[in-house]
């Protein structure tokens, strides 16, 4: 079987919170890796995200595909207003457990799985090696929809991670224009790539799935980051 259809399931209960999730091991490693996470009512199972580790391990990534903590204590449902520190705790886990089998770590989430990757990175000091070499924040959620002036961008000063953002031109989490003002917050190198008519899934929900939107955010990471 080849690398990308025959993830393994991977745990490190060594930590707390624990590290959950799907590993896929490349056929041809290029010494680069990548955690993806989930938004807030899915989990690592969601088609954008496996479609994602599918295409990077292709070319040679390692792919952490790995839940929440939230996720891991209940199985349905959106995170509650306390799990938000622990589910960035769990990340920052998922991180160390990948670094242990690849070199250079990627740190990619939808939605609100991006969004705590961001505070993540955006609550390390100055002189601390950077957690991750790199963001790929999907559906980055801006504010509410319909709540333009509740913007969750506090953190965005702080934010010294290079930073792609893949944001869909229907998205009423945040348009284009919007994530454009806010990415000029970010005191890191940022890029955005709008996907035509696509809402918050991003052209995969249920068995709808945009084939050919993972290799283009591929190729743009590639040329973003290398």
């Amino acid at each position: 079987m080849s690398a990308d259809t025959s993830p393994q399931i991977f745990t490190d209960v060594a930590v707390d919170p624990f590290v959950r999730g799907l590993l896929h091991r490349p056929a041809n490693p290029n010494g680069t890796g990548l955690v993806l996470t989930h938004g807030a009512g899915s989990n690592c199972q969601a088609p954008l995200l496996i479609a994602l580790a599918e295409t990077f391990a292709e070319a040679g990534f390692t792919v952490l595909r790995c839940d929440l903590p939230y996720r891991q204590d209940r199985p349905f449902g959106p995170p509650g207003p306390g799990d938000a520190r622990r589910d960035r705790a769990g990340l920052s886990n998922a991180v160390g457990a990948l670094k242990k089998l690849t070199g250079r770590i990627f740190l990619g989430g939808h939605s609100y799985g991006g969004r705590q990757a961001s505070m993540l990175c955006a609550e390390q000091k100055e002189e601390e090696s950077p957690l991750a070499a790199g963001l790929l924040l999907l559906s980055y959620p801006l504010h509410p929809p319909r709540k333009p002036e509740q913007l969750r961008t506090q953190h965005f000063f702080h934010l010294r991670t290079p930073a792609l953002l893949v944001q869909g031109t229907r998205d009423p989490f945040g348009s284009i224009a919007e994530i454009e003002q806010a990415a000029k917050l970010i005191p890191a190198k940022t890029k955005i790539l709008p996907v035509e008519g696509a809402g918050h899934d991003l052209g995969f929900k249920g068995k709808t799935k945009r084939r050919e939107l993972p290799e283009a955010i591929f190729q743009e990471f590639k040329d973003f980051f290398q």
